[in-house]
């Protein structure tokens, strides 16, 4: 019986495309590349901020040279991280029906572990309580670490959980956790390129978070 919700971070619950795109392209102006659209930026998402700032550059600049971009742009999201960032529509009153009806919610995200549990500290405290990053033990997503490090924090089983995401790499993920998937058409991917994809055979879609909240608890 599904019991147990994963929620991927950036692009299902957090929208925080406009804060990674202004960071990009800060980095980039002050090193004279070329900055980027917020569609580019958009579909660079969902590896993690090193991938990002590696397709951002394009090749422009390696080695040392692009070690300082990307200080520069980690040095500015910092500051700027929480400057327009907030959950998407509907989303919070999806997690509280969700707690109502006792299901077990978390989250895992490619950034690293202090940010993840920060962020779920800020804007999801009494919803979620499993936060899982990156880390020395954990390694990125798609692989599955994250996924099974917070099924048992929560004490649950795969079999009683399912993973939501917004691209590629939420449903590789889920698929290797085991996981049956349901992905968003909101976040960093459209539902077009989504339904591109080798697609799970129980893989769902939702398209607003009440569409989500039915698909989970119906």
């Amino acid at each position: 019986m599904l019991n147990t919700i994963i929620f991927d971070l950036d692009g299902t619950l957090l929208d925080t495309l406009a804060d990674l795109a202004a960071s990009v392209n800060f980095a980039l102006r002050t090193h004279h590349l070329p900055e980027r659209t917020t569609s580019e930026i958009r579909q660079f998402l969902g590896n993690g901020i090193r991938y990002l700032m590696e397709k951002s550059v394009g090749g422009a600049v390696s080695g040392d040279a692009f070690e300082e971009v990307f200080q520069t742009f980690r040095s500015h999201y910092v500051d700027h991280c929480l400057d327009t960032t907030a959950p998407y529509p509907g989303i919070m009153n999806a997690l509280n029906e969700l707690k109502a009806k006792g299901y077990k919610m978390a989250i895992v995200s490619n950034k690293l572990h202090p940010a993840v549990q920060e962020l779920n500290e800020r804007f999801f405290k009494g919803y979620i309580t499993s936060a899982v990053g990156e880390s020395a033990t954990v390694r990125r997503k798609p692989n599955p670490d994250a996924v099974l490090a917070a099924l048992r924090e929560l004490g649950s089983e795969e079999s009683e959980a399912v993973y939501v995401g917004d691209s590629e790499v939420d449903l590789l993920t889920a698929k290797n956790a085991g996981l049956p998937c349901i992905l968003v058409t909101w976040g960093f991917r459209d539902e077009s390129f989504l339904r591109t994809l080798h697609l799970l055979p129980n893989t769902q879609f939702a398209h607003n978070a009440d569409e989500l909240l039915q698909i989970v608890t119906h």
